[in-house]
This record gives structure tokens, sequence and C-alpha cells, in this order.
């Protein structure tokens, strides 16, 4: 999907999800493909430089319909400082990359431990456009979202005060008995499927939620080829 969307050389896509494990994963743990920041950082900036490289050919070339050649021609992002670029490339990666792997990998356990969804899937095939969104519903591959507070503000019975680090976990919300019905369960039939924030809201919405029937669909078909 990244390799379509970024127009990508398919002989090289081994290169994104390198680039997505070494921007997420902790250096300090066994097995770490970095040892240090400085290592990620190096890693990174291979990352600008390789795909930058792609970036300025496609300024060269007339506007097409890929998401280098907007970002290329776009008056907004064509001349972005290097930490600009840096962090749009991350963004973009590791949003197509380890959010629907994790989607997958905690997919294919909740459909094994609730055998009853999985034979509904079964029986209709189309149901699989409403279990993606209740596998990111029900899993949650985005963790959290840290904010740094700017005010003193007392909310839920807590104080904030200014430079607090205040959390929010998505999947709080995503399990809240007031907005979902019967939260803790797996329903892959649901009437409101989408009802979830493992997306986020607002100026936090994630990038590639205008992105999700497509995705939807290359993923339901990824899993359904692993489910068969």
């Amino acid at each position: 999907m990244l390799v379509t969307l970024l127009d990508f050389p398919l002989e090289e896509c081994n290169r994104l999800t390198y680039w997505s494990d070494v921007a997420m994963m902790n250096v300090n743990e066994p097995g770490a493909l970095v040892k240090s920041e400085q290592e990620r950082f190096n890693v990174l900036r291979e990352m600008s430089d390789y795909v930058g490289q792609l970036f300025s050919e496609r300024r060269k070339l007339p506007p097409g319909s890929n998401l280098l050649s907007m970002l290329a021609h776009g008056a907004a992002t064509q001349d972005m400082q290097p930490s600009e670029f840096m962090g749009t490339l991350v963004l973009l990666i590791v949003g197509g990359n380890d959010t629907t792997r994790n989607s997958m990998t905690g997919g294919l356990p909740a459909l094994a431990e609730h055998p009853d969804e999985y034979r509904k899937l079964q029986q209709n095939h189309s149901l699989v456009h409403s279990l993606v969104p209740e596998i990111i519903r029900y899993v949650t591959p985005v963790i959290h979202m840290r904010c740094t507070a700017v005010n003193d503000i007392a909310f839920g019975g807590k104080q904030i005060r200014t430079g607090d680090k205040v959390v929010m976990w998505y999947i709080s919300g995503n399990r809240d008995p007031d907005a979902v019905e019967r939260p803790n369960e797996f329903i892959i039939d649901r009437e409101r499927p989408r009802q979830h924030l493992a997306l986020g809201c607002g100026i936090h919405r994630y990038l590639g939620s205008g992105l999700r029937s497509c995705s939807s669909a290359f993923f339901g078909k990824s899993l359904w080829s692993v489910l068969r």
C-alpha cells in the first residue's frame, strides 16, 4: 500500500519497514536495530536523503497522483525544511506500516478467541468491511498521545499544572461503555463499527483516515488470505 501511495520503488520496499521499525523502537531493548538515539537519527537522515532524491525527481516531472508528487508540487509542502520533511516522512511511513501491522497481528488472535465471530465472517465475507474497523477499535494499534499542558487546569477531578505531561490512552475511549455498546466484546457486525477513537479526532485525527476504504479493502483481502 505504501509503495503504491508514495510511488516508491518496489524493489526497495523493505526500506520502508526498516525505517518504520527504527523510528518507533526503544533503543534500549534487547535486539534493537539501533543502539542509541544518534544511530536512530543517522538512519532517519539516510531515509530523508533517499526519499529526498525521489522528491526532487518528482518536482521535475508534471504533477502526479502519488503522495510524493503531491508534496513536491504542493505550495505548502514543496519547500519544507529538512526537519519538517523528515517528520512528514516518519508520519507517513510509520502510519502506513506500524498501525496496519499491529492491527492484523491483534486481529488474528481476536478472531481465534471469538470463534462465533469468525464463523460469521466465514458465512458472510462482506462482513470484512465492518470487521476491519472493529479490529481497529478492539486492538487500538496506536497506544497513546502525550501532550504538555500549557496552562493550569482542573479536569476530571484532577489538577493539571503547566508543564505536566498528560497522556491520552486511545483504548480508554474505545472501551468506554458510555460511548460504545458492550465495549469489551469483539463483535464484527456492529451496527456502528466506525464509532471509535483509534484514528484520533479533531486536529489529532490520523492523516490517513481518508484512505480507510482503500486500506480496509487491502487489509481485508490480506487478512482473509491468511484466514483461509
